[in-house]
């Protein structure tokens, strides 16, 4: 990609299908989102899963987030070597090899921070069995009924913190939740008093909260302003938002500011074997496809399916060779498919790439 830089897109010298990362727009909301924290007085953990790049994760650190969020131990460790001071482990970790990096890297490097998530007495005798060197940093986690991980009720989070600040080898840091799967504002509202009174409750010095998601941080700014907490944001999508699922869920729907979507698709048609039926060089290989398929940018073209190599188009005109661009929607399942993507100015220049790893 280096050879590349400064050439055009479309000059022959790239294959398609090709996706793309727009920089004006990944800056812009990077910075966006940055700021937002930052006045709401929040902490930003950006969930970096959504791209799990190094130079996307060097940005967001340089815009000032607090940390870093991942999803698992081996995204923990690249964390780590993405310049990561603080890591929040958004899960409940019972692997033996992912608890002894953990144990192993906070031994080394007394100035690390990681914090992962327990929501049973049975996850935290899992930690307390490997008997670290320094305690593991713990968020007791509050679900929602009808939701993923977490405790689901107050009583039964308490109880768990009590059994973190009994048990040797952990230590409690604060409370974490998840309001992403929630479907109104007087839900998420409902929610975060919940944890709000959990950390009322906890009688622990700078007790962290940590909340994430990307579709309510403005009702999270509102409402947990004077928590006495650091409150830390760990939403991810909005790096690159999109042209589907989180456009139409952004809480900028409901506030100054947009968010910018980055990532672009371009593909070939290659057959027209029907009037109106177009067969373009594009799959699920290279876009997502599980929060809405892709949006095409050119009126008239209609998407009907995608398989693994091809995605099927109802669209008038076409002829094999044309190109066509595509909006993609869930950038969390986006980036996975890649292991270099240009970045692009507004002439389809290429001014740098990013790499991934997953």
């Amino acid at each position: 990609m280096r050879q590349a830089l400064g050439r055009s897109i479309f000059d022959g010298g790239l294959s398609f299908p090709l996706m793309v990362v727009h920089r004006e727009a990944l800056e812009h909301n990077i910075a966006l989102v940055a700021a937002f924290a930052r006045d709401h007085g929040m902490r930003l953990a950006p969930h970096v899963k959504t791209h799990m790049s190094p130079e996307i994760a060097a940005m967001q650190l340089e815009a000032g987030a607090w940390g870093l969020t991942v999803a698992t131990p081996r995204q923990a460790m690249a964390a780590l070597e993405f310049g990561a001071r603080r890591i929040v482990l958004a899960n409940q970790v019972v692997d033996a090899a992912g608890l002894d990096w953990i144990a192993a890297a906070c031994e080394r490097d007394p100035g690390l921070e990681i914090y992962s998530f327990a929501d049973s007495v049975a996850g935290v005798d899992i930690l307390a069995g490997h008997k670290p060197a320094r305690p593991y940093q713990v968020l007791v986690e509050m679900g929602h009924a009808g939701g993923r991980a977490g405790c689901r009720s107050l009583d039964d989070l308490l109880a768990l913190a009590r059994r973190v600040q009994e048990t040797p080898g952990v230590e409690l840091a604060g409370v974490a939740g998840y309001e992403g799967a929630l479907t109104t504002a007087e839900e998420v509202r409902a929610y975060l008093r919940v944890l709000q009174e959990a950390v009322e409750h906890l009688r622990i010095r700078n007790p962290v909260l940590s909340v994430g998601g990307s579709q309510w941080f403005d009702v999270i700014g509102r409402e947990l302003v004077a928590t006495q907490a650091t409150i830390v944001l760990r939403s991810g999508a909005y790096v690159t938002h999109d042209d589907g699922y989180y456009r139409e869920r952004t809480p900028y729907n409901r506030m100054d500011g947009e968010l910018r979507p980055a990532l672009e698709v371009w593909a070939h048609v290659l057959s027209t074997p029907e009037p109106g039926l177009a067969v373009v060089g594009m799959g699920k290989r290279d876009a997502p496809y599980d929060e809405g398929l892709p949006v095409p940018k050119r009126g008239g073209v209609t998407v009907l399916k995608m398989q693994d190599q091809h995605t099927l188009v109802h669209a008038d005109g076409l002829r094999p060779g044309d190109l066509l661009a595509f909006g993609i929607s869930h950038p969390c399942t986006a980036f996975d498919k890649w292991r270099v993507l240009p970045v692009v100015d507004r002439e389809y220049r290429i001014v740098g790439s990013v790499h991934t790893r997953f």
